[in-house]
């Protein structure tokens, strides 16, 4: 099952998802989005120490390393 959050501001339900990108100097970086569909690369958990908030003005959820 997807990781999935609601969002409180339209209602509407988002899904984690990650993909690795290819960086300039041929570095590669794992990134999260969420998306209003599920996909074959989504997740089913959050990833360690990250957390959900949502982003006031649009109300679209992301993901954000945990505060100390």
């Amino acid at each position: 099952m997807a990781y999935s959050v609601k969002s409180k501001k339209s209602g509407k339900m988002y899904y984690l998802h990650t993909k690795e990108v290819k960086l300039a100097g041929d570095r590669k970086q794992r990134i999260y989005y969420f998306a209003g569909e599920k996909k074959s690369n989504s997740l089913d958990e959050l990833p360690a120490g990250y957390e959900v908030m949502e982003n006031k003005r649009t109300g679209l959820p992301m993901l954000r390393k945990k505060k100390k």
